[in-house]
């Protein structure tokens, strides 16, 4: 009994562990299998992720087939996208936007080295196409080459203002008596061949600008500007060295941006006196979206004290170099997507007018805002005895759309020495423009004044894809009277001078313009040879730009 029972015993332990072994078997199986499943799906799933894959590369490489067929229709395609929209309200943009340097991507650079402070630097950068070598980044931002480190503190800019005037007079009269001057019925002129250097580290700007086309003559060169600025303070840049101070609302804006072919007579005669092309100064300005105000002290421009005089108003060989200033003050009461409303004040003083061999004399004289060389019809002659001079008044614009209306008045007085009355002279012009086609004029917050039309990226000249650039018309009415008491002996005969100007601009993209002007000018006698009887005469000139 005990024996079968351990058989018993020995029987049950073994098939018990036969039947674990065999369930153990089964449960190995089936994971087995489920691996194998589980493997299954995994490679079905990376086929189809390889699929997708395969189809994103293909709609990559499709898109970027498209991109590059894109950019070479049109290579500045890609850059309207990280560019401040030409839409955006005055009124509700960010200042930055309203900055020439930020705001005028669509517009012509300025003539002159361009100051910013570091931040905006960087920023106009950003927006910018840049390529890096060695460590070194070469742009275009602002429109101008330019090269620079990693971080944008060290850069060096290379602009370009280049101006070709060419045309003639028609119809101008010769009375009895009168030489008859110089007005050719064809000629030309290099009216500006400016190259601007400007040289940065972080806030610090120095600018240095030859002019190769300076004056009324082809071969005259000149300084235009070699200055030192300080843009480190919030919307402000203070300025030591030759300079162009900014007088008037008209001389506020660059040469690239004008109207017609040349300034109103009488804000050209305004400027002269203390704030003209390379004067030394030691001044500033500073600007909000609102308002801008600048003040500047002046003393003798560069080239005076040479024996061939630079500047006609004050002649050669001077020995006591002037010294004055100007102060100028606008504001921006509206400003909306649709209206622009500029009023300001500038004025303008010589405190100690220049002596040379001639003593201390001052000359008004001023052509038919026309300067290919022509004689001078309008002039005082040398004042002598002059111990200030001094201007004022008003300035008034206002843009609705696409139409521009400007208007300015100055006074000039002249205080003399040696018992002599003081004399007084004005003008005044009124302008307007209307742009057809192309971005409307904005409004530039850091010159106080108006850009010119700009032309967006996809809007470049190009009749294959109906783009045409930007085109403008433009009139003016203008007088300076250079006359005062005339019922003396002491007095001063200049002559009155009246231009009625038209004239039609057209930018094919924003860096180079084509512009035609037809002056009528009228001129009542005054002292020069040229006009013992009085003139009248037509100008036909047409000037072709380009500007980088």
């Amino acid at each position: 009994m005990p024996n079968s029972l351990s058989r018993l015993t020995l029987l049950a332990t073994t098939t018990l562990l036969f039947s674990g072994l065999l369930e153990t078997d089964a449960f190995a199986a089936d994971r087995l299998e489920l691996m194998e499943k589980q493997i299954r799906a995994m490679q079905a799933e990376v086929q189809e992720l390889k699929k997708e894959r395969a189809a994103e590369r293909k709609r990559i490489s499709a898109a970027l087939a498209k991109q590059r067929e894109e950019t070479e229709t049109n290579p500045y395609q890609q850059r309207t996208g990280y560019l401040p929209p030409a839409s955006l309200s005055p009124a509700a943009a960010p200042i930055s936007v309203l900055r020439r340097s930020a705001a005028s991507q669509d517009t012509p650079p300025s003539d002159r080295g361009i100051v910013s402070s570091w931040k905006d630097f960087q920023q106009a950068s950003t927006q910018d196409e840049e390529v890096t070598i060695g460590g070194m980044k070469i742009g275009f931002p602002n429109g101008r080459p330019t090269f620079k480190t990693a971080d944008g503190a060290y850069a060096l800019s290379i602009g370009l203002a280049f101006q070709e005037d060419f045309g003639g007079f028609l119809g101008v009269s010769q009375r009895n008596g009168e030489s008859r001057g110089t007005f050719n019925s064809f000629t030309s002129n290099s009216r500006r061949l400016r190259i601007p250097f400007t040289f940065r580290y972080k806030d610090w700007v120095a600018n240095v600008t030859p002019d190769f086309g300076h004056g009324n003559f082809d071969g005259q060169v000149g300084l235009y500007e070699a200055n030192i600025n300080y843009a480190g303070l919030h919307n402000t840049v203070l300025t030591v060295g030759y300079f162009q101070p900014r007088v008037t609302e008209e001389d506020a804006e660059s040469s690239n941006d004008f109207l017609l072919l040349e300034r109103p007579a009488i804000v050209d005669m305004v400027r002269t006196i203390a704030a003209n092309d390379a004067r030394f100064s030691i001044g500033g300005m500073h600007y909000a979206n609102r308002w801008w105000i600048g003040g500047y002290f002046t003393g003798q421009s560069w080239g005076n004290r040479a024996e061939n005089q630079y500047y006609l108003p004050i002649g050669k060989n001077v020995t006591d170099s002037q010294t004055g200033g100007t102060f100028r003050v606008a504001g921006r009461p509206i400003a909306t997507k649709d209206v622009d409303l500029h009023v300001g004040v500038s004025s303008i003083a010589s405190f100690k007018v220049a002596q040379t061999a001639d003593g201390r004399s001052y000359t008004f004289a001023q052509r038919p805002e026309v300067n290919i060389g022509e004689s001078v019809l309008q002039t005082t002659g040398a004042i002598q005895n002059v111990a200030q001079v001094w201007a004022a008044g008003p300035e008034f614009a206002l843009r609705w759309k696409r139409l521009m209306l400007k208007a300015e008045y100055y006074r000039i007085g002249i205080e003399r020495s040696g018992g002599l009355p003081s004399l007084a002279f004005q003008g005044w012009y009124s302008a307007l423009g209307y742009t057809i086609f192309g971005n409307p004029r904005r409004y530039s917050i850091q010159e106080g004044g108006f850009l010119a039309p700009g032309v967006p990226a996809d809007g470049e000249f190009d009749p294959a894809r109906n783009q045409w650039g930007a085109l403008e018309i433009a009139a003016r009415y203008s007088v300076a009277d250079l006359n005062s008491r005339l019922d003396r002996a002491d007095g001063v005969r200049g002559g009155q001078q009246t231009v009625w100007a038209t004239g039609l601009n057209w930018y094919p993209n924003r860096h180079f313009k084509f512009m035609v002007d037809y002056n009528h000018f009228i001129v009542s006698r005054s002292t020069t040879t040229f006009n013992q009887n009085g003139r009248t005469g037509n100008a036909v000139v047409g000037r072709v730009q380009a500007a980088f």
